[in-house]
């Protein structure tokens, strides 16, 4: 029985999002990046100045190295603070950053991907030597990227004699995340999606912060059709969901849909073109131009 339809309009959803949210995204550069949901925080700040001063978290930076993706969000005023774990694909938040417009972390992608997992679980951090004696270390820089940046989210322990880096747990009031398919409960499967990233961790975070989870997804089922075993969240985790513009939902940014991505066929290896190592002008291109600003590990 359908308890309550969850889908709503790309503007409908992005209401909920209020003055100085903390919000967090998925994506790995084009794949698994809610494009439609990303644009609609977009149009709507353009349009009515609101909502501003958000905290915006990211692990793998869900960006094109130019305009796609996350970079859609820099605009004076919308954007605080943001942490992230990779920020070469979104060179104009890097701009934000080394100008002083917005405080700005980069800390280690994949610590950030398990304080999603602590933040679920109201633990208070995640603990790692990850980060030890390098600029992640609060007796360095503590992952601060420019002067404007002053709160610790970083410290350092002491846990039987030896030392750890606790990266600390914040509440995080809103999340965009993507799946292939789901229905009006809010159950989402992924079989189109080419990696399942960290968006049930990323759920169970702001649920438990008492936030409003946010899914984008290609198409919508019937309800209670969905095979359990491939739903990989739970309708109870997800508030409302968006059907994406198929152009805002490619598999990746450089393919509109292939199905050995997602690892429904496997693909003969005589089929392959030969692979061919970048060239130099591909290497100096515009990703490693981003002001400096890479990945954290």
């Amino acid at each position: 029985m359908t308890l309550k339809n969850k889908i709503v309009s790309a503007d409908e959803a992005i209401a909920i999002v209020r003055e100085g949210d903390t919000l967090c995204v998925s994506g790995f550069v084009g794949i698994g990046t809610p494009d439609e949901l990303i644009l609609g925080l977009e149009r709507r700040y353009l349009k009515e100045r609101h909502p501003s001063n958000l905290t915006l978290v990211f692990a793998a930076a869900p960006g094109d190295g130019k305009e796609r993706g996350l970079n859609r969000l820099a605009h004076k005023g919308l954007l605080k603070r943001v942490v992230g774990g990779h920020w070469s694909l979104v060179p104009k938040l890097c701009e934000l950053a080394v100008n002083n417009e917005i405080e700005a972390y980069n800390l280690p992608l994949g610590c950030i991907s398990h304080l999603y997992r602590e933040i679920a679980a109201r633990r208070p951090g995640t603990i790692s030597k990850v980060g030890l004696r390098t600029f992640v270390d609060p007796r360095n820089q503590g992952g601060k990227i420019n002067s404007v940046t002053t709160e610790d989210l970083v410290e350092l322990m002491q846990i039987d004699g030896q030392e750890w880096l606790r990266y600390k747990a914040f509440p995080i009031n809103v999340a965009f995340i993507r799946g292939t398919t789901c229905d009006p409960n809010g159950n989402v499967t992924m079989e189109r999606e080419a990696l399942t990233l960290d968006n049930l961790a990323a759920a169970m975070a702001v649920k438990n912060s008492r936030g409003f989870v946010i899914a984008q997804v290609e198409r919508i089922a019937a309800a209670d059709s969905l095979n359990p075993r491939e739903v990989q969240i739970p309708g109870i985790l997800v508030d409302c969901v968006v059907v994406a513009k198929p152009e805002n939902h490619w598999q990746t940014f450089g393919t509109q849909y292939d199905p050995a991505y997602s690892s429904e066929i496997r693909v003969r290896a005589g089929s392959l073109p030969p692979y061919r190592s970048p060239s130099p002008q591909w290497r100096s291109g515009a990703e490693h131009k981003s002001v400096g600003l890479g990945e954290s590990s």
